[in-house]
């Protein structure tokens, strides 16, 4: 504590008062003990929850005890709901008002250990900072031909119109966030095919409590049914593989098909071969017991025609060779 005095006359104002005389009062306990990171939360108005962190050079054995007071209050009353997780202490008391209103005097805390070796430390909170509203219970989604109407739950210990929302709207890859005055909104322009997913939450107006705390989101909730992706993998893949495979198939046919409509022009030369090769060859005589039809003897005697002109070929080769 640091204090200052001064005196001045009473009743004569014409004169000057003393100069300050100050000194201060330190804090008993080691330096490094008290508690620090203070925080609270004004949960609802309905309960106060304070966080703190023991000091760099305080025991781990160390017992923090929080009290508090305001103007009103008789006594100072003590927290007794008690819990530490990792090394973080928090202590949860109610406070209520028998009046709501945006009004609320100054809240004073104190921490401190029963031990003389931890210094105590005091802070002083202004609770319509400090509100958080509780956190919204979402009812019921409906749907209406190409709208959605949500509706959820507001908290009854807040005076009226002192809270707003947001909604926040998921629909796949995309989100959306509206703000409504009331407890409901309604959705317009929606896909019939597609999936929404709603959650709410609530944060006071400015013009009741000076925070900037949100309530938690509520549980969400979805209406709508998702389109099946698997589907639409399934045909990208099967498409294409349809598209190739039936052009493969009609390449194919197309080629069988221009030689039945456009067959080879058969080559002069070998239908003169197969012509005169008939004749010094096939005596009419059996071209006339032939049994077979023309068109297969005409196929064998080209191929054994060719076979007969190429020998008479080499062998007229080698004749000439030996007589030269």
């Amino acid at each position: 504590m640091h204090l200052r005095v001064r005196s001045e006359c009473k009743n004569d104002t014409t004169s000057e008062p003393s100069p300050w005389v100050e000194t201060s009062l330190l804090p008993k306990g080691i330096p490094g003990t008290a508690a620090v990171d203070l925080s609270c939360v004004w949960h609802n108005l309905e309960y106060m929850a304070c966080t703190w962190r023991p000091g760099e050079n305080a025991s781990s054995d160390t017992n923090y005890t929080l009290f508090y007071w305001f103007d009103g209050l008789e006594n100072p009353k003590k927290c007794s709901n008690y819990s530490v997780n990792q090394g973080i202490f928090e202590c949860i008391f109610n406070l209520t008002f028998p009046k709501v209103t945006s009004n609320y005097p100054a809240i004073s805390i104190l921490i401190r250990d029963d031990s003389e070796e931890i210094r105590p430390v005091c802070a002083s909170k202004n609770p319509t900072t400090l509100v958080k509203p509780a956190t919204p219970r979402l009812l019921t989604l409906s749907k209406t031909n190409d709208r959605i109407d949500v509706k959820w739950s507001s908290s009854e210990t807040f005076p009226k119109n002192c809270l707003h929302y947001e909604v926040k709207c998921c629909n796949g890859d995309s989100d959306s966030v509206w703000t409504s005055e009331i407890n409901s909104v309604s959705i317009p322009g929606i896909d019939a095919n597609s999936k929404y997913t709603f959650k709410v939450r609530a944060k006071a107006k400015r013009e009741c409590y000076n925070s900037d705390f949100h309530s938690d989101w509520s549980e969400e909730k979805s209406i709508g049914e998702k389109r099946d992706s698997t589907i639409y993998v399934v045909l990208i893949i099967t498409i294409p593989l349809i598209v190739a495979v039936s052009t493969i198939i009609l390449l194919v046919y197309l080629k069988r098909l221009k030689i039945l409509i456009l067959p080879p022009i058969p080559d002069p030369r070998e239908i003169l071969k197969r012509m005169f090769g008939e004749q010094n060859e096939d005596s009419p005589s059996s071209a006339k017991d032939d049994p077979m039809n023309a068109f297969d003897r005409l196929i064998m005697e080209e191929e054994i025609h060719s076979l007969i002109l190429t020998e008479t070929s080499d062998s007229t080769n080698l004749e000439k060779e030996n007589r030269g």
